[in-house]
């Protein structure tokens, strides 16, 4: 059975602005600068592509939590007073500590990201807490090797970690080689669809995504969508286009 699609902007913010990430080397991120706004607030570029691009749902990466431990708490209370829109957001959540904190907010998913757990239990406590159909699990790589803290998870394969997801229930994933990330490398890396293969849920991918081509590419292998920036952004991705989906 066809899976439905999404095609999700993303939205990464530094220095509480948008930016345009490049190879995650997060310290050269500069402000986004796109024929499509003349703006690098988030407010504003959210506020743009939904009303004139009808995109109803966004990927947040708050990188001034994730990597200062400044979440932009001020951001969050306004993205909440958008009552059409729906937010998946990745604001670096490590510990319980975190996890009751930034689960007041009552966005439309919250993503774990491998990158900055500390452990898995925090799965089921974060199911304990909002539920497993808030939840996404965001599987973080660089140049396909899993990017991670956890204990017992490095230089293991990518099944290992598959079964270790598989037994807390987890029904979405990302996909998020931050290698990939700005520079439209096209194509499914081996390890995408050896990840579908192995997991029933949705899946969706960021990172590499260079055209039209690649969505309808990604769409016909039965993942759940994408989440996309450069490509749509610099205008490699004609929005015409995107209205089809």
């Amino acid at each position: 059975m066809e899976k439905s699609f999404k095609i999700i902007p993303v939205i990464d913010i530094l220095n509480s602005e948008v930016v345009h990430a490049i190879r995650g080397e997060r310290k050269l991120y500069k402000p986004l600068k796109s024929y499509l706004l003349n703006s690098s607030n988030p407010i504003e570029v959210i506020k743009h592509l939904h009303l004139m691009y009808n995109f109803k749902e966004f990927y947040i990466a708050d990188l001034d939590s994730i990597i200062n431990d400044h979440p932009n708490f001020d951001l969050y209370e306004d993205l909440l007073k958008f009552s059409n829109i729906k937010i998946m957001i990745d604001p670096g959540i490590k510990d319980k500590n975190d996890l009751l904190i930034f689960s007041k907010f009552q966005f439309g998913k919250l993503i774990l990201g491998l990158e900055t757990l500390i452990n898995l239990k925090i799965i089921k406590d974060t199911v304990k807490l909002i539920g497993l159909n808030q939840i996404i699990l965001s599987i973080d790589l660089y140049k396909g090797k899993i990017l991670t803290d956890i204990k017992g998870f490095k230089k293991k394969p990518i099944s290992f970690l598959m079964k270790k997801i598989k037994e807390k229930g987890i029904k979405e994933l990302i996909l998020l080689d931050l290698f990939r990330v700005g520079q439209k490398l096209g194509g499914i890396p081996p390890l995408y669809l050896e990840i579908l293969n192995s997991f029933n849920g949705d899946i969706f991918v960021g990172g590499g995504i260079k055209n039209y081509e690649d969505i309808l590419n990604y769409k016909k292998h039965n993942f759940s969508g994408v989440l996309i920036a450069t490509a749509l952004y610099d205008g490699s991705l004609k929005i015409e286009k995107l209205k089809n989906f």
